[in-house]
């Protein structure tokens, strides 16, 4: 059987998805993030596979030659790197998901009717230090990537 649905009951709803529009920006913006942090991710191992390409075609270099050594220091550094791209990505994905927690924990606040400001402020305050954090060290990645280019002296490919 069908009943009317309460007007305080479709105002409450319509409230909490108002409520809810603001974190959803904000994974959209967290997806965004990620999708850079990807792409450099996906730079980076390129640029480790091409170094490999060009150690399996020029094995006959001595082990100790000049280009085998800068070899080896460019993957460590990009090693370092992917290392740096990974947390990023990492504390962006924890970003993400503590959105998306703090909008379920708002929406089965009002389904069940318990008090939730302090666990929302607590997942909103985590989302912002992982995102604050992701930045940070995606910022690291920039000062990487241009402190090498300004020292670059030779081309290894």
């Amino acid at each position: 059987m069908l009943t009317m649905i309460e007007t305080s009951t479709v105002n409450s709803v319509s409230q909490l998805i108002q409520l809810s529009v603001a974190p959803v920006f904000l994974l959209a913006g967290v997806a965004g993030l990620l999708n850079v942090f990807a792409g450099r991710l996906s730079r980076i191992i390129d640029k480790v596979d091409k170094l490999d390409k060009y150690e399996d075609e020029n094995q006959h270099l001595d082990k100790n030659s000049k280009i085998i050594k800068k070899i080896e220091q460019r993957r460590e550094f990009l090693t370092m790197r992917m290392r740096n791209t990974n947390l990023a990505i990492l504390f962006c994905t924890s970003t993400g998901l503590l959105i998306a927690l703090v909008i379920v924990t708002m929406f089965l606040s009002a389904i069940f009717e318990f008090k939730d400001s302090f666990f929302i402020v607590i997942l909103f305050i985590s989302a912002m230090l992982c995102l604050i954090t992701s930045l940070i060290l995606f910022l690291k990645e920039i000062f990487y990537t241009t402190s090498f280019i300004k020292s670059k002296k030779s081309y290894i490919p």
